[in-house]
């Protein structure tokens, strides 16, 4: 026991001196989380609920233009400025001038070609129906349609996603106008408001709910991502540190000389990897720390603990011990310090890269989805995924417990059978 407390102590000492693998473990993540969850937040903000900018030109000047500026303006989803130039060069420069992201021109007639085409559509139905006899000569519509402008930097899927909108607000307009229209030309009283009154009221609602298995209405955020995928690749980045000690101590002839002393190899890698997985267990409480007490005061989300915490243990045992295994097996193969840091720092980012961390794999291409399953840091992330974004039970849990456990095995058999080949062990 006390030759155990012993070289802690000593691998303690050693990685207190390492002012700079220091900075890298705990520095860099802390940064990192705030840099990129300030900037995924705003993105989702953006999308959810900020307004986005709107410029509306109405030419129309018409009861139906009028009333689609008014359905644009309940939506509460654009902050709308009301242009006056027509002329599509003008818009285009007013929005680059004020930075509005979007345009809509509403054309001349707008109004009266859509109650024209109410009529139109009213008629031939009730014809075709028997009810009355169809006009002669059905007088042809033009259609002019709405001009929407976007700003160059706004996605293809933003963009269809708002002419929808558009699209259903026009239709609204023209089903009230059609519904109008029929009442006219039966020629009874016009009932059409209390008509749409009651299609409005019998309407099939959507209700939206978050896929998870626990009842609590607590909503995804850019924090439940960030804050956990930063702290899997600061405990994995250890490869810099642990790894590069691990190759500098072979190299200088460490290993060889701890042989001669009344000590084990054994309890050395021990004590190192005991060290190390201290060093994992402070990043994941400093790092979720921010997340739970600091993020709140800088108006970012905050993370939502789980609350099943011998799951949350196990995982975060795991993950801990993936990331130290993975390290000793890059220091014990290289072999220079040089060599250790390189690899190990451009590996661990390529597994970053793949496994989820920088960008969500349920984004990337299908063939990347099946490699990102090579990937540790993927394993690591998925099981804080089932437990702070889906409250994921044991069965949801064994598969990446399973795979986390044989990388692990893995990792530590390749350095017993390494040490053993350069007759260490």
């Amino acid at each position: 026991m006390f030759k155990l407390r012993a070289s802690i102590l000593k691998e303690l000492q050693l990685l207190y001196s390492d002012k700079v693998g220091l900075m890298l473990l705990f520095g860099m993540p802390i940064i990192l989380v705030f840099i990129i969850t300030i900037v995924q937040d705003s993105a989702y903000k953006m999308v959810n609920e900020n307004k986005i900018s709107l410029i509306v030109v109405n030419e129309d000047k018409g009861n139906q233009s009028a009333e689609l500026i008014k359905l644009i303006k309940t939506s509460g989803l654009f902050t709308i400025t009301e242009g006056k130039a027509s002329a599509i060069s003008s818009i285009k420069d007013e929005m680059m001038k004020n930075k509005i992201l979007t345009g809509l021109l509403i054309p001349k007639g707008f109004s009266n070609d859509s109650e024209k085409k109410a009529s139109l559509i009213s008629n031939k139905m009730l014809s075709e129906l028997g009810l009355i006899q169809q006009k002669n000569n059905p007088q042809k519509l033009k259609n002019n349609g709405l001009k929407f402008y976007h700003d160059p930097i706004l996605t293809s899927n933003y963009c269809q996603s708002m002419e929808g909108m558009f699209s259903s607000y026009v239709s609204i307009i023209e089903n009230k106008l059609m519904i109008k229209s029929i009442y006219k030309e039966i020629g009874v009283e016009d009932k059409s408001q209390d008509f749409q009154k009651n299609m409005k009221e019998n309407q099939t609602k959507i209700i939206s709910l978050v896929a998870t298995k626990s009842d609590e209405k607590k909503l995804p955020n850019s924090s439940q991502h960030n804050v956990p995928a930063w702290t899997i690749f600061a405990m994995f980045f250890m490869v810099t540190s642990l790894g590069g000690n691990v190759a500098k101590e072979k190299v200088s002839g460490s290993f060889m000389r701890l042989k001669t002393l009344p000590t084990s190899f054994f309890m050395m890698l021990f004590s190192k990897m005991l060290v190390y997985l201290l060093v994992a267990f402070l990043q994941i409480l400093v790092i979720f720390s921010i997340g739970v007490f600091i993020f709140p005061y800088i108006n970012l989300p905050r993370l939502n603990i789980p609350t099943a915490i011998l799951p949350m243990l196990i995982v975060v045992l795991l993950t801990g011990l993936s990331a130290v295994s993975y390290a000793l097996v890059v220091g014990i193969l290289s072999k220079t310090q040089e060599q250790a840091n390189g690899f190990g720092a451009i590996s661990i980012i390529i597994f970053a890269a793949i496994g989820g961390i920088w960008v969500p794999t349920f984004v990337m291409p299908e063939y990347l989805q099946i490699i990102s399953k090579i990937s540790p840091l993927n394993w690591c992330l998925e099981g804080f995924y089932a437990l702070f974004l889906r409250q994921g039970s044991w069965s949801e849990l064994l598969p990446i417990i399973c795979f986390l456990t044989l990388f692990i095995l893995l990792c530590q058999a390749i350095v017993v059978v390494r040490l053993k080949s350069i007759k260490l062990l």
